[in-house]
């Protein structure tokens, strides 16, 4: 009888403690769309590395889940360490410091600031989903700058993460590549001008990509 009065009170502290989780994490997308923002990300950088490299911008998109813009924002960023730039990430993306400084590039705690006060207008109290075309080399950067400054992605953004490609993918489109992917699919290339290929047209195309995909859908 002991043992089993103990196990009911096991079981009630558990219900306790999980039940903010689970109210956390309801309703999902599918439930309630209209309780979900996907914020469109790309970033330029001047390497591979987020423990040695820097982002040199950012682009973001943010659209409802049928992919309608919401709002964008784009923040050119002067890094802390130009002089680590990688030739490879400077023939993609031109990055020059002269040039920079002409074209309004903040620091990166203003990016920061920016990006945060942006991500929290665009929300509301809805949940937001990271989504990118590299995904794993976006998040990458972007919580390495966001935990310099003291910002947790994880306050941020759902933990669930999308990447197009895999989305392509489930639809039998294999291609990985950007450019194969836009021809596949009819749509423009996101340019390959280095001094022009930016985090924000890096955002517009993943929205091209991710419009396509859905029209593509059986309805």
């Amino acid at each position: 009888m002991l043992f089993a009065t103990m196990r009911q009170i096991l079981f009630a502290v558990l219900a306790l403690a999980f039940a903010p989780l689970a109210h956390a994490q309801a309703p999902w997308p599918d439930a309630a769309p209209d309780q979900w923002v996907m914020a469109h990300v790309d970033v330029e950088t001047t390497g591979l590395d987020p423990a040695r490299h820097e982002m040199i911008d950012i682009g973001l998109i943010y659209t409802d889940l049928a992919g309608a813009e919401l709002g964008r924002l784009y923040v050119r960023i002067m890094p802390d360490h130009p002089e680590r730039i990688d030739e490879g990430a400077r023939r993609v993306n031109g990055f020059d410091v002269d040039y920079w400084r002409a074209h309004g590039a903040v620091g990166e705690a203003e990016a920061v600031r920016q990006i945060v006060e942006f991500h929290h207008r665009m929300r509301g109290e809805k949940r937001v989903i990271f989504t990118a075309f590299n995904a794993g080399f976006d998040l990458s950067f972007t919580r390495a700058l966001f935990a310099q400054h003291g910002v947790s992605w994880n306050d941020l953004y759902f933990y669930h993460i999308l990447d197009i490609p895999s989305m392509a993918w489930g639809q039998g489109l294999t291609a990985l590549n950007a450019t194969e992917l836009s021809r596949d699919l009819g749509i423009t290339d996101e340019t390959r001008v280095a001094i022009e290929h930016t985090g924000i047209t890096g955002a517009a195309f993943n929205v091209s990509v991710y419009r396509a995909l859905l029209a593509r859908r059986p309805h």
